[in-house]
């Protein structure tokens, strides 16, 4: 017999009606939940998209390490930004570009990553000259005011040449399309980004760091525990079960929900419904991740 389901947010509730494996692989399924940290970025990624056209336009960097939520977040703000049609015109706007950098990080590979992410045919034959202007055109077109660059670490993976030579493109397409860039990436972005004097005094930087117990940690476990399909109301907050799940998870955003989805799933199969107290006994047996494991043996070439 289940509750009321009140522990739930009204579009979640049906959910918990559904039966064990459906709703263990409603548990798996990634949702947005919203959370203070990711609240405040937004709101910063919201007033960089409304500033008023300038030379320099401003931009931001966020950075931390791999799995505190930073990907996630831009790409709910540009779910949050879709292109749109502009009836009168009879043509597309699209304001806020996403991509990734590519990981051979080459000039020409990121045009190709711009033009992918406007839908643009691509001309593979085209020199670099001639992909720098199908980019910079198109992205004129569809109004584009904001560039969001994913993974700017991985720039470091090239010569140091070819990372001169992308930090101009990037300089660039800002100077020239008076574009507000956000990058995003490791501390080695941050790294990257200070090779650049004139770039690097444009950007604000944020970071994710790992999370503590307190009660930006507390109020994130609650708002995750109403989407949970579970049909009692869990109790995260009980202090050795919430404080075990950040010792495990060593702080790291993408951990923490991992930890939650698999006491989740625990929890059906075992038809208690709730994560509790007594969840505690599964924490251990759960294994950890090849980056938590503080002792790796290196690897021995084959005989």
């Amino acid at each position: 017999m289940t509750e009321d389901l009140e522990h739930l947010l009204p579009e979640c509730r049906a959910d918990a009606l559904l039966s064990p494996q459906e709703r263990i692989e409603l548990v798996k399924v990634d949702r947005w939940v919203t959370y203070a940290r990711a609240d405040i970025v937004l709101g910063h990624l919201r007033s960089l998209l409304h500033y008023q056209l300038h030379d320099r336009m401003p931009c931001m960097l966020l950075y931390g390490l791999p799995g505190m939520g930073k990907t996630k977040i831009l790409q709910k703000f540009l779910r949050d930004h879709p292109s749109s049609f502009d009836e009168v015109k009879g043509v597309s706007r699209i304001n806020v570009i996403g991509v990734q950098m590519p990981p051979d990080a080459d000039e020409k590979s990121l045009y190709e990553e711009i033009l992918g992410a406007l839908d643009a045919r691509i001309h593979y034959g085209h020199n670099t000259s001639q992909m720098r202007r199908t980019a910079r055109d198109l992205m004129t077109f569809v109004d584009a005011r904001m560039l969001i660059i994913d993974e700017l670490h991985a720039l470091l993976g090239g010569s140091y040449r070819q990372q001169r030579i992308l930090l101009n493109a990037i300089r660039f397409l800002a100077n020239d399309l008076k574009l507000t860039l956000v990058c995003a990436g490791t501390a080695d972005a941050k790294r990257a980004l200070a090779t650049d004097r004139q770039l690097a005094d444009r950007f604000r930087a944020i970071e994710l760091p790992a999370w503590d117990d307190d009660d930006s940690y507390h109020r994130f476990l609650m708002s995750f525990a109403t989407v949970l399909p579970l049909q009692r109301k869990s109790d995260l907050l009980f202090t050795p079960l919430r404080r075990s799940i950040l010792q495990h998870s060593e702080g790291v955003l993408v951990r923490i929900v991992g930890i939650l989805k698999e006491l989740a799933i625990e929890a059906i199969q075992s038809g208690r419904e709730r994560i509790d107290r007594q969840s505690l006994p599964s924490l251990p047996s759960l294994a950890p991740l090849i980056s938590m494991q503080a002792n790796i043996e290196p690897s021995r070439p084959a005989l």
